[in-house]
């Protein structure tokens, strides 16, 4: 019988799959099907007039989105920023909704969205010349993480207070905290601040190919999650979840990988 490779499969979900380790195939069933059970359990409540069921509906398809985004960014394949085109849109719309988290909503539509398109290109130009689905990666040098450092500090401080002076603590834009959780919303408004800096950095290491965005991009789940609890979107802990075992999983790959291709030059079309 003719062996059918994977190039001549027509269905597209069937070559995602093909595509997949076992291991994978398991990480992404159970983060699909642990996030749904939760989202039944736990239904979501109306916020600002808008009904649970379509806040929770943003919720999973942003968990879904999320997920499959994270395997293929660690198997360094590009087409992982097509699915976070997606992935930022459902992200605004789900934040305007909310009515909070406007650092980082701000961050997604005026960042994210076109480094996805920009990084797509630039990977593009540094395939692996063995395995052509893979793009090559590097990693930072000492004083280049203490400047990342300084600049998150100085971003969180400085955008969290802005943030608190034009919202009044959230309490002008959101019914998710009462009058009594004021401390924990100007709280919220600070870790909004440090996730949207961690945020622009994953995005720029993950531009320029460099493995540090993994780091960033853990530290930015944690303080995410903090945000998630104080906000009730426990959903969300499933995704949460998901990507600090994912970005491990990244970070042991990208690392191996580096360290396997050490001392080789790149053979590029432009620069990125």
């Amino acid at each position: 019988m003719k062996e059918i490779k994977q190039t001549e499969i027509k269905n597209p979900v069937i070559r995602f799959l093909n595509y997949l380790t076992t291991y994978e195939k398991w990480y992404l069933f159970l983060a699909l099907a642990i996030s749904t059970i939760c989202a039944v359990l736990f239904p979501e409540e109306d916020v600002n007039g808008v009904h649970g069921a379509v806040i929770m509906t943003l919720l999973l398809i942003y968990t879904w989105l999320n997920v499959t985004c994270e395997l293929l960014i660690s198997k360094q394949d590009k087409w992982n920023f097509i699915v976070s085109v997606f992935i930022e849109i459902t992200e605004i719309a789900m934040y305007w909704i909310l009515g909070y988290r406007f650092a980082t909503m701000t961050v997604t539509l005026f960042f994210w969205l076109p480094i996805d398109i920009i990084s797509f290109i630039a990977w593009k130009k540094h395939p692996d010349e063995v395995e052509k689905q893979k793009t090559k990666v590097r990693q930072l040098t000492g004083w280049q993480r203490i400047a990342v450092i300084i600049g998150i500090v100085v971003w969180t401080v400085v955008v969290g207070t802005l943030i608190v002076k034009l919202t009044d603590g959230l309490a002008e834009t959101t019914d998710i905290f009462d009058e009594s959780e004021r401390t924990k919303a100007i709280i919220v408004c600070y870790l909004d601040a440090m996730v949207s800096a961690l945020d622009i950095c994953n995005g720029t290491f993950i531009l320029l190919r460099f493995r540090e965005q993994w780091i960033a991009w853990y530290l930015e789940v944690i303080f995410d999650a903090v945000c998630v609890v104080l906000g009730g979107q426990y959903v969300l802990l499933v995704l949460t979840a998901a990507y600090l075992t994912n970005t491990t999983y990244g970070f042991i790959k990208w690392g191996r990988y580096i360290k396997e291709h050490e001392g080789e030059k790149e053979s590029i079309s432009g620069e990125a």
